[in-house]
């Protein structure tokens, strides 16, 4: 596919990413890995405290999306495991959960950043690097480097509520 803008050379990346809590909710973490088409690579783990698998999961989303602009990219293709994400995002699912929704609208706003970006459910297999950083975050208990700051601030607003609220219910 040519670049969104004529002479200008696209930024093709992929990403991976995954999130997990040990008690759902309990401690959390995520893992998001970042390539581009030239073969340079971006590891992150993050610890988020006390979270549901699904607010780990979106967060993930959130940072990845977050690097991917940063980096200015043209063409994101995102593969995760969590077939739930995946399918709310291709509006595939509906979002019932209020804090999902905040974590959703989030993502759908930083998507339109980036001219192209397709989301890929893979299995669990496929996606282990990325799940080896989450549980990295969540054995370690901390992160590679502090969440983007739009992240934190989404994450922290959350927590008034408390990252869990509502879910699964």
């Amino acid at each position: 596919m040519p670049s969104p803008r004529p002479g200008i050379p696209a930024k093709v990346f992929s990403g991976r990413i995954d999130g997990g809590a040990r008690g759902n909710p309990g401690p959390a973490g995520i893992g998001v890995l970042l390539e581009d088409d030239r073969g340079w690579r971006d590891e992150f783990y993050g610890f988020l405290g006390s979270a549901t698998n699904n607010v780990a999961e979106y967060t993930a989303l959130l940072v990845l999306l977050v690097h991917s602009i940063e980096r200015g990219a043209t063409r994101l293709e995102v593969k995760s495991d969590s077939e739930l994400l995946v399918k709310q995002m291709r509006g595939e699912y509906r979002v019932k959960n209020p804090r999902l929704q905040q974590l959703h609208a989030a993502a759908k706003r930083l998507m339109l950043k980036i001219p192209e970006v397709t989301l890929q459910h893979v299995r669990r297999e496929e996606n282990r690097d990325a799940d080896r950083l989450a549980n990295q975050a969540m054995d370690e208990r901390q992160s590679s480097r502090p969440l983007p700051k739009e992240v934190a601030e989404l994450l922290s607003a959350g927590a008034q509520e408390s990252l869990f609220f509502g879910e699964g219910r």
